[in-house]
């Protein structure tokens, strides 16, 4: 479960990138998070995360505060990136390795999770290769089985399909919903409306840091008329006209 409560995150002294942001989510479900290049997107994963300090309002997940508790805060999620360009000296195995001893998974469980997760992606040939010498594709799946290795309770997902192949892209949606229909929550950013409307339960869509809509798919269609589709309802609640 996540709560965002009150968030805001000023930068520049004027500019607010999250302006009083509020979310619950609850568990079993996949939250998408939608919005335009620099709606605010990526800066509230950024706090969420705990990579950005939030200029105020409160995080907590699964009950944990960020700020009293940020270790076993941490613990809680697999987070993924929307660059996957990090640790290229390190071969993938290696890589996986360090993300399973980061969150002091066992050995025996580590190479059982490696060995799904590869077969799952189709990594199993490229794990003894150098991250260098993988596509981008191949980089956001080594980073996507880092992110897992520990089983969280909690996926924060920033632009997750950027780079995947149509394969891995539906196998990483379907790994979303059993994740989800585990009683856990998914939370990915995305500016892809088709694919928010595939897999969510419900969305949120942000836009100049302020939430815009948050609500399940069938409220958004709600306030679609006859005469346009969901892509013109958040073409128009994302129009930088004031």
């Amino acid at each position: 479960m996540i709560e965002i409560k009150n968030v805001t995150k000023v930068y520049g002294g004027k500019v607010k990138a999250v302006d009083n942001l509020s979310l619950t989510l609850k568990p079993g479900e996949i939250f998408g998070f939608l919005g335009p290049n620099g709606a605010g997107k990526t800066t509230t994963i950024k706090m969420l995360t705990g990579i950005t300090d939030p200029d105020g309002g409160e995080i907590l997940v699964n009950g944990i505060d960020l700020s009293k508790d940020p270790i076993r805060y941490k613990n809680q999620f697999g987070f993924v990136p929307d660059s996957p360009d990090i640790f290229l000296r390190l071969k993938g195995i290696e890589y996986l390795n360090f993300m399973g001893d980061i969150y002091q998974v066992d050995s025996t469980l580590r190479k059982e999770r490696i060995e799904s997760l590869a077969k799952r992606f189709d990594m199993e040939n490229a794990l003894n290769d150098s991250i260098s010498s993988y596509s981008h594709g191949m980089r956001q799946k080594i980073i996507l089985m880092g992110a897992l290795i520990h089983d969280p309770s909690l996926w924060i997902l920033d632009e997750p399909m950027t780079g995947l192949d149509p394969k891995s892209s539906f196998y990483l949606k379907e790994m979303m919903r059993e994740h989800a229909d585990k009683g856990n929550v998914v939370f990915f950013s995305t500016h892809v409306l088709e694919v928010a409307e595939k897999v969510c339960d419900r969305v949120g869509i942000i836009n100049k840091g302020k939430l815009m809509f948050c609500g399940t798919m069938n409220e958004l269609r709600a306030m679609v008329s006859e005469n346009e589709g969901l892509e013109q309802i958040f073409l128009e609640m994302t129009n930088d006209e004031e």
